[in-house]
């Protein structure tokens, strides 16, 4: 957008100003280099033997994302002119979702090797994206945290595919997303829909729009007394939940890893969230999934899914009668419009999902105008984790989204 200002890391930093500015990138970060930043996906993705490109981007509200561009390999060598896929995180997570897995499992990387440009986002408040042009995230008084995956809909993602298409030169891409990652571009979609026809196909893995039919016992736990806790994070002056660290990271590494006997528990933990599927997850690989995430939120995405689940709405924060009168003119948050959702969607869900319910999921396609359809992983244990850590996520889910997005280029 042209009130945007953008920087653009590649190896080093080149400002762009408004539109019409010079970019003067440099070489690609290549397998081997050593002058790498310090950063779990471009250490993934360099150790894997694939091309590597950072970049940054500023929103309209002054947060400052990183992305990152995964645009060959030596086995698919860079070239102008492929068709970009643009995948996004879920909720206190980050990019390093889609290349953890390794070549020949991850997203990205099957992306990357069926000819596509992929670039990666990361929403504001993640290890990658805590910078802000006046906010810093640290302070004890700041308002850096005020966001809920509102504003990731809202600001984040149009000015991630905004760069994403300057960039490259084309004039609409593929989304795919997961959980929070499917939320806010329904956000997007509806409360800014000129970006509906910048979208060739979405593909939303694990949607979480509508949400009172969840199974998770941590929502279903805490949602009932979602404004008290609010109320006590505010008094305490918390406003991130569960930032990442290097204990956290250190004690996920000593107590999970394979010869530890308590890499039972860690699993279950991961099964406690999204649902049981032993068989799916790759235990040797949960050290590395706990440096990933937690990866930082603010408190307010949680209130807001929350919200979502005890009022059985797709809907805009609710900020308190007072507040909402002031900023939606009614004492209730308005509803998203997902009539205005017109670009095509695939919804990708399964049965034993504990964060998708399956009516929940066919509620938000009753709502959408243009959906490719609703597609069920066919393994009946597929939980919501395992869109992305999955073993076989391959096999039962990845072959069929990189078949519809060649059926949109």
């Amino acid at each position: 957008m042209a009130n945007h200002y953008h920087a653009v890391f590649v190896l080093t930093i080149a400002v762009i100003g408004m539109v019409g500015a010079a970019v003067v990138p440099r070489s690609l970060l290549t397998p081997g280099d050593t002058n790498v930043p310090m950063n779990l996906t471009a250490d993934i993705v360099l150790r894997d033997g694939y091309y590597l490109e950072q970049h940054q981007v500023t929103t309209a509200d002054g947060y400052i994302l990183t992305m990152f561009r995964i645009p060959g390999s030596p086995a698919n060598p860079v070239r102008q002119g492929k068709n970009v896929a643009f995948l996004m995180h879920g909720l206190l997570s980050s990019s390093a979702d889609y290349v953890i897995s390794g070549p020949g499992r991850a997203l990205a990387y099957l992306l990357v090797d069926a000819g596509y440009d992929v670039w990666l986002g990361n929403a504001r408040g993640n290890t990658n994206s805590r910078r802000h042009i006046f906010h810093d995230p640290d302070a004890r008084s700041t308002n850096f945290w005020d966001f809920s995956w509102h504003e990731i809909g809202y600001f984040d993602l149009p000015a991630m595919i905004d760069y994403a298409l300057a960039y490259t030169g084309h004039t609409s891409l593929h989304y795919a997303g997961h959980s929070q990652g499917t939320t806010s571009f329904f956000v997007m979609a509806s409360t800014r829909p000129d970006y509906n026809k910048k979208i060739r196909s979405m593909h939303a893995l694990a949607p979480v729009a509508f949400m009172s039919n969840l199974r998770s016992p941590f929502v279903r736990a805490f949602a009932p007394f979602v404004n008290q806790l609010e109320w006590i994070m505010s008094m305490l002056g918390v406003n991130e939940f569960l930032p990442s660290n290097e204990m956290m990271i250190l004690g996920g590494q000593r107590l999970c890893e394979d010869e530890s006997p308590f890499q039972e528990v860690c699993a279950n933990v991961l099964f406690l969230i999204g649902g049981f599927n032993s068989p799916q997850l790759n235990r040797t690989m949960i050290p590395a999934l706990l440096e990933n995430a937690p990866a930082g939120a603010s408190v307010n995405q949680l209130v807001h899914y929350a919200q979502g689940y005890n009022s059985g709405r797709f809907r805009q924060y609710d900020f308190g009668l007072t507040l909402n009168l002031i900023r939606y003119g009614s004492v209730r948050p308005p509803d998203y419009p997902l009539h205005r959702v017109t670009a095509p969607v695939a919804l990708h869900f399964s049965d034993n999902d504990w964060l998708a319910a399956v009516s929940d999921v066919r509620e938000l396609h009753s709502h959408l105008s243009n959906s490719i359809g609703l597609f069920r992983v066919s393994d009946p244990r597929w939980n919501h984790l395992d869109f992305v850590w999955g073993i076989d996520a391959n096999t039962f889910l990845y072959e069929r989204v990189i078949s519809f997005m060649d059926r949109f280029n």
